[in-house]
């Protein structure tokens, strides 16, 4: 089976895993989130996930922490959680997968190396980097474009619950507009919320195509992988 793409980083929130409840993890959600990565892998994709922690923690809208550095931290500390928790899942399919965290916790994951990452991505085990970068004041957006850019991944995968780019949010404007293909300035001057502007910057400069995907579909990944038009492109200028 051919596909576009060898190697890819698949960017998922951390509200993707709650499912419908909003919070926590929904077993269902995290089995088919599961089952797009393993069919990638089948494909012959290499596949690395970077998930957010809002399920567990939003650490900027957060009143419990005194200030941001902490705030940022206890989010970082969530998305360990959610990348063990698709980790598992990952297992119980029968599929090994190993995790990578910018925060040092030797006795629950390895710290993150990009060439032992790429490593076992060559060897078709999907890899799951968790921890954020490591700093505060950095979101996972950005901590996706920055491991993307670190594994050599051909393009990061915005998995998102609805199907790419508008210009408002579909969900409570009937009449947002879709985009099917744009450009980074595009995103960054009309503040479309692709990403945050340090990820889509990041991208730019190093000219990583991203696409914009509603991961609720399940075939939407695959299509996707096998060259179809599927959600949102963003890329350079045509004319540059």
């Amino acid at each position: 089976m051919t596909t576009v793409y060898r190697r890819i980083l698949l960017k998922l929130s951390g509200e993707a895993l709650a499912g419908e409840k909003g919070f926590g993890f929904d077993p269902g959600t995290l089995e088919t989130i599961a089952s797009n990565v393993i069919d990638a892998v089948d494909m012959g994709v290499q596949v690395g996930v970077v998930i957010g922690g809002g399920n567990i923690f939003r650490g900027m809208d957060a009143k419990i922490a005194s200030e941001r550095v902490s705030a940022d931290q206890m989010g970082m500390l969530a998305t360990v959680m959610n990348a063990l928790a698709l980790k598992g899942t990952l297992e119980k399919m029968g599929r090994s997968a190993q995790v990578f965290s910018a925060l040092e916790i030797p006795r629950v994951v390895e710290t993150f190396v990009a060439s032992k990452a790429i490593d076992h991505l060559e060897r078709s085990k999907p890899v799951i980097f968790a921890g954020g970068t490591g700093c505060p004041f950095f979101t996972t957006d950005t901590t996706a474009a920055l491991r993307a850019l670190e594994i050599q991944a051909d393009v990061l995968v915005k998995a998102t619950k609805v199907n790419g780019v508008y210009d408002k949010d579909p969900v409570k404007f009937p009449d947002a507009v879709f985009y099917p293909e744009l450009d980074y300035d595009q995103v960054l001057s009309q503040k479309l919320g692709v990403m945050d502007s340090t990820a889509i910057s990041l991208c730019r400069d190093n000219d990583l195509e991203v696409r914009v995907i509603n991961i609720k579909d399940p075939e939407n990944l695959r299509r996707l992988l096998l060259g179809e038009q599927v959600g949102s492109t963003v890329r350079p200028r045509r004319d540059m």
